[in-house]
């Protein structure tokens, strides 16, 4: 063939046939070549028929060859749903249909044939609000892991990070695997009378457990219905004598001594059927330190944890409380002992003097010692009041806790005793008798009023992409009744999703998908949820971000995250650029070497991470996610089993290129909630339901903290 007759020819003969739609024609003329030498038109009509029907023919050949390289027999489709119902959806069906970056630069040039103006107007504003760009319609499993392939080249040097692309690459082909057998019903879950408010399980009210039997059940007795008002908890044990430990916890060792002597224990009222397969909240930690304490003093501390973030801690160190301090049930938080540094006075002798001149009588007081001795058997007494749970040693009052906001007695269902302590039984009485069952772990209330509002037609100004796992039921619940119902969300201004991943027992799985069903705010990850994957639902919301909703802001965030959806919207739409990272950010972070986060040198080389925000709430604008799916469909993008770290690597890529504001606010709050918060962190769904409630009724942030 000639070079008369290039594949620029070609294309200007198929672009001229009649019968192609003129949305394709458009995409012909945007596919041409650079216009060789303009020619007579004599010459064209000669070649023409120099070439016959042969060399037509074989023209077409080539230009069904090059539709099929750009996927466009897409829009050939036919039927009800076709995609030339119109020229306006045909266009945007072509537009489908074209690879991502060609999408968006197709978009641009067709405006500029259409309104020569309507480029300069748009140039700078974020591709999403482009009219041709459709929303899809929402979407249940996320489709960006489509199979376990994409990990088997990724580019990499050497075996860097190969341990996690292993396993990446098994969970998401067991996750797919799980998925389909549960789409075809070939996982089902017996249907169980669910409970209503009327039935309930009948529990024992009162317990007695021996000291061996109490250690062949690791330590723990069950409190199958939790606690009530007046219940009541007696354990007689005896501490251990002092040993010497070269690495305490809870004492730093003096310079040349090499060990400290220590002994102590815990007693802990924990959520044992709160979520499985986590550690139990702690609704309230009891930590008698006899010796080894950081003060070199035996102290009492007492405090309660959630998801492994303690609250402020209350010490009893031997003074007794303030006048001023509040009381609970009329006692005292902490009662007073003897101690080493204490002559038994506390008065100085001015004050003596002083209330011997005005009269005032000196209260009778009697000094106790610490209530704790090594290898002497005690007896304590651990009771439910009205405002918090009060401890007596021996029949004398020693301290007493309130009820912190998250936790209800009905939630204490275990006593664990752990430490340097034997004990020789535990007397359990005045115990609930029923209680509603805890056997699905569950807390769903299936109405209407909290199923997620239909995806709008257009682009939203925000998505908020919740990490939840398969067994959280009842935090999801607390945010759907809490911060979801704001009215930014139920006007669909604002989308929020949790995206689940798989879970490890079939039937939560089966309770997962009939959840996701029914409320519509679900999105399945199809892996097998693993922590060190977590980065994937990461990369899964910003795919959503993009292409299902296409929102002007894409925000992360726990399911444990209290979110001021108001504040934070317009926290984002105080910077104009595009270019957009805002959220409580770690500067010169290092990587941890040792404990239970350790970071191994073969993962992360680097002596520090890149500047990131912290997982439990930070935003990303439009471009930055696409930036973020382009570079991992194109299998360069680096993961890391830190999410908000990989966040970091991720933008600190996309800085390369184009420059990115980043907005740095501790009002995305990491541990827990601060005055006028934005994002408040490790929530419990009670504490969720009270922010709320708080929100609505004084119209100002208030904390629910764990005081």
């Amino acid at each position: 063939m000639s070079s008369s007759f290039s594949v620029f020819s070609i294309l200007q003969i198929t672009s001229r046939v009649w019968f192609l739609p003129s949305p394709l024609k458009k995409l012909l003329r945007f596919l041409r070549f650079p216009r060789p030498m303009k020619k007579p038109k004599l010459d064209y009509s000669v070649s023409l028929s120099r070439f016959g029907l042969v060399q037509f023919l074989v023209a077409v050949l080539l230009f069904y060859f090059l539709c099929m390289s750009l996927e466009i027999p897409l829009v050939f489709r036919t039927g009800p749903g076709s995609s030339f119902a119109s020229g306006e959806s045909s266009a945007s069906a072509i537009v489908e249909a074209l690879p991502g970056q060609m999408r968006v630069d197709s978009e641009a040039n067709w405006a500029v044939e259409e309104d020569p103006l309507r480029a300069l107007k748009d140039r700078g504003r974020a591709q999403f609000r482009s009219s041709e760009r459709r929303v899809r319609e929402f979407k249940t499993v996320s489709d960006i892991f489509v199979n376990a392939s994409i990990f088997d080249s990724r580019g990499r040097t050497a075996d860097e990070f190969s341990s996690f692309d292993k396993t990446a690459k098994e969970a998401i082909s067991v996750g797919l695997k799980m998925w389909d057998e549960l789409e075809s019903g070939l996982i089902k879950l017996q249907e169980a009378k669910i409970p209503t408010k009327s039935q309930t399980e009948k529990c024992p009210d009162s317990i007695t457990v021996s000291g061996s039997e109490f250690v062949n059940r690791s330590r723990i007795m069950v409190l199958p219905c939790g606690l009530t008002l007046g219940s009541h908890i007696t354990v007689v044990a005896t501490p251990h004598w002092a040993h010497a430990e070269h690495d305490p916890t809870i004492t730093v060792v003096k310079e040349g001594d090499g060990s400290a002597m220590v002994t102590q224990f815990m007693m802990e009222l924990q959520g044992l059927k709160t979520v499985d397969g986590e550690d139990p909240p702690r609704i309230l930690h009891f930590n008698p330190r006899i010796k080894g304490d950081w003060s070199g003093k035996p102290v009492i501390e007492q405090n309660t944890c959630y998801r492994m973030q303690w609250a402020t801690a209350l010490r009893c160190d031997g003074r007794e409380s303030k006048d001023d301090d509040e009381t609970v049930d009329g006692e005292v938080k902490c009662e007073r002992w003897m101690r080493e540094d204490d002559d038994g006075s506390e008065e100085s002798k001015a004050s003596w003097w002083l209330n011997r001149l005005i009269g005032r009588t000196k209260k009778a007081t009697h000094a106790w010692p610490y209530p704790f001795s090594e290898g002497k058997l005690f007896v304590l007494t651990l009771r439910a009041g009205m405002e918090g749970y009060h401890v007596s040693i021996d029949g004398r009052h020693i301290t007493s806790f309130p009820y912190r906001t998250g936790f209800v007695l009905e939630d204490a269902t275990g006593l664990a005793i752990k430490g340097d302590i034997d004990v020789q039984s535990i007397f359990a009485a005045s115990l609930p008798s029923n209680n509603p069952s805890f056997a699905p772990q569950k807390h769903l209330e299936m109405q209407t009023i909290w199923k997620a509002p239909p995806l709008p037609e257009g682009p939203v100004e925000m998505f908020i992409g919740i990490l939840s796992a398969g067994n959280h039921f009842a935090e999801r619940m607390a945010v759907r009744k809490s911060w979801m119902q704001n009215k930014l969300i139920k006007s669909s201004k604002a989308v929020a999703r949790f995206f689940v991943a798989m879970h490890a027992r079939k039937e939560v799985n089966v309770e997962l998908k009939k959840e996701a069903e029914y409320f519509g705010d679900i999105v399945m990850v199809p892996y097998m949820d693993h922590y060190d994957l977590v980065v994937l639902k990461t990369v899964a919301i910003c795919e959503y971000g993009v292409r299902t909703v296409a929102a002007k802001y894409i925000m992360k965030c726990d399911d444990d995250t209290f979110v001021r959806l108001d504040a934070v919207i317009e926290e984002a739409k105080k910077v104009k650029e595009q270019n957009l990272y805002i959220g409580n950010i770690n500067f010169y972070h290092r990587p941890l070497r040792s404990g239970k986060w350790a970071v191994r040198y073969e993962e992360w080389p680097e002596e520090y991470y890149p500047p990131y925000a912290n997982g439990p709430g930070y935003i990303l604008s439009y471009d930055i996610a696409q930036f973020i799916v382009e570079e991992f469909e194109e299998q360069r993008l680096r993961l890391f089993k830190m999410e908000d770290v990989s966040m970091g690597m991720w933008v600190e890529k996309f800085n390369e290129s184009r420059p990115v504001e980043m907005v740095h606010s501790l009002k995305f709050c990491q541990f827990g909630c601060v005055q006028d918060y934005y994002t408040a962190h490790y929530q419990s769904p009670r504490q969720m339901l009270c922010m709320w409630d708080k929100l609505l009724r004084l119209g100002k942030p208030q904390c629910c903290n764990m005081r």
